[in-house]
């Protein structure tokens, strides 16, 4: 029989690994890569190949998370918010998080190639490649690395249709837009309430820059104002009905608002506000795509 201490240990450190894989960050990639299946699929689920595209996106996008982890475990160390994640703690060994994260990146992208098709594990590889090797590193160089990182962040739901489908469509270039304009506010508000931890790594972010906010909040109000409209082309493309029109529309009014409460006020709490409302508004449009073609 086990020792309760040693049963305990073995959690600790099994919450480690998954810690180090951004569980987060992979849930929202398989979250989005399920919407974009459903849609590309018409409504209809192919359980093996869904199954096939969850997994794979999974470890892909674990396999990243783990990558950027060990590359960005120094700067990590100097930052309240990740100095307890398991690299900087040492709870993890960082040759131990390299080997985690090339074996389950490059696992991803070949069991995908392998159980689902070609063209979804060249955008899993696609993903991974701008995450970890453009984005990652840029961060301490440019305030373009939000951009370039939405990128990555915007892959997963056209990884799902592609999977359904097997080509890109006018919908799956909707679905990247509506992620890319959606990380905007969400990485931006992000950013400013934590400006001194990044300022403290050495990451030339634009919050980091930006001392009083204005350049920060306005690209937030603005990806959030065209956000609004690239949402509602999925509804125009014949993609989505009016259950889903309706509920973007409103859903994307709700977002403008505390974008827009940003803008005005520039202050950690309304970054706050519009950070976690940014939270709710993706998994609520993604539940309405799913309601919307059920009804129809």
């Amino acid at each position: 029989m086990t020792p309760p201490g040693t049963l305990a240990i073995e959690r600790s450190r099994a919450m480690d690994y998954i810690t180090l894989m951004k569980p987060e960050l992979t849930f929202l990639s398989v979250l989005t890569a399920l919407a974009g299946y459903y849609l590309g699929s018409g409504g209809v689920f192919a359980g093996a190949g869904l199954l096939h595209t969850l997994l794979g996106t999974a470890m892909v996008g674990g396999g990243s998370g783990a990558l950027n982890q060990y590359i960005e475990r120094r700067y990590d160390a100097l930052m309240r918010r990740t100095e307890n994640r398991p690299l900087p703690s040492g709870r993890i060994a960082p040759v131990e998080a390299l080997c985690v994260g090339v074996l389950l990146a490059a696992g991803g992208i070949v069991y995908l190639a392998c159980c689902v098709n070609v063209l979804t594990a060249l955008l899993a590889a696609l993903t991974c490649a701008t995450y970890v090797w453009l984005y990652t590193p840029l961060k301490r160089l440019t305030p373009f690395a939000t951009l370039v990182g939405g990128i990555p962040g915007a892959l997963p739901p056209v990884m799902g249709w592609t999977s359904a489908r097997g080509e890109i469509g006018v919908e799956a270039a909707i679905l990247f837009g509506i992620l890319f304009f959606w990380q905007m506010p969400h990485f931006l508000s992000l950013a400013w309430m934590y400006r001194k931890d990044y300022e403290r790594a050495g990451y030339r972010l634009l919050a980091v820059r930006d001392e009083g906010g204005r350049r920060t909040a306005s690209q937030a109000l603005l990806h959030t104002l065209v956000l609004i409209p690239v949402s509602l082309l999925l509804a125009g493309r014949g993609g989505a009905g009016i259950v889903y029109g309706v509920s973007a529309a409103l859903l994307g009014g709700g977002f403008l608002y505390f974008a827009l409460l940003f803008y005005a006020r520039r202050s950690s709490t309304a970054a706050r506000r519009l950070f976690f409302v940014s939270l709710i508004y993706l998994p609520a449009l993604m539940i309405a795509m799913v309601i919307d073609r059920v009804l129809r």
